[in-house]
């Protein structure tokens, strides 16, 4: 993609807030709906007063002129999808969760702060709990789902996502996704964030590409030198 050209002439923190990938494109990545993705990002139209008004976006995007995630957004995206998908909690009941984390500690993007992984979890899942009234029982499983989807997340030296291993057999739903392999990686320093196989570069669309026109996964795991396993988690990444 033309937009994405420059990305290798940045640092990565530069990287990290470049466009790189339509809404479509990483909904698809994160399994989820693109209207629902669409929503959080642009808002939701609503009426209001005989009015249609657009409610504020959850995730503020890095590039609002052409409506295109960065790959700090996709990682917000998919925080913010553990969230959503335990009890269908509402959007404005966890904008209020998040203004309060916001407010008491300060960051500016409390979904990828690191604090938030630590002490903001147990404030944001104390606040939600009080927001609907959710028993504690229930305060500790949401966290507990919430922190299967951070360790999906690693992070640099500065405490920034850096790489992101994203889910690919989980649907949106209020289950709790099982804990997968780390055989696919998206990083906004190797092939434009795109989804490469672990530690090797190699963009899972092409061996999925070669998969549509005919090669068996066998023979694509000796082409590309590469475990089965690794051959079906890149099919799996780039068929859903």
């Amino acid at each position: 993609m033309a937009f994405n050209r420059k990305l290798k002439f940045q640092t990565s923190d530069e990287a990290r807030l470049l466009p790189a990938y339509t809404i479509g494109e990483a909904a698809h990545y994160l399994r989820m709906p693109e209207e629902t993705l669409r929503s959080w990002v642009a808002g939701r139209l609503y009426p209001a007063s005989g009015q249609v008004k657009r409610s504020q976006p959850l995730i503020r995007l890095d590039d609002p002129k052409r409506k295109h995630l960065s790959f700090t957004n996709l990682v917000e995206a998919h925080v913010l999808a553990a969230i959503r998908r335990y009890h269908g909690v509402k959007l404005p009941k966890i904008r209020r969760a998040l203004e309060y984390v916001r407010r008491k500690f300060r960051i500016e993007r409390p979904l990828i702060d690191q604090m938030f992984q630590t002490d903001g979890l147990d404030l944001f899942t104390d606040r939600y709990g009080q927001t609907i009234n959710v028993s504690r029982q229930g305060q500790q499983a949401m966290k507990e789902i919430i922190s299967l989807y951070l360790q999906r997340i690693e992070r640099d030296n500065k405490g920034l996502p850096i790489r992101f291993y994203p889910f690919t057999r989980v649907s949106e739903s209020a289950e709790a996704p099982k804990s997968e392999p780390r055989l696919v990686v998206m990083s906004p320093t190797i092939s434009f964030g795109r989804p490469v196989v672990t530690g090797t570069g190699i963009p899972v669309s092409a061996i999925y590409e070669r998969y549509q026109a005919g090669d068996s996964v066998a023979q694509l795991a000796r082409d590309f030198r590469l475990e089965i396993g690794a051959i079906e988690e890149a099919i799996r990444c780039e068929a859903a």
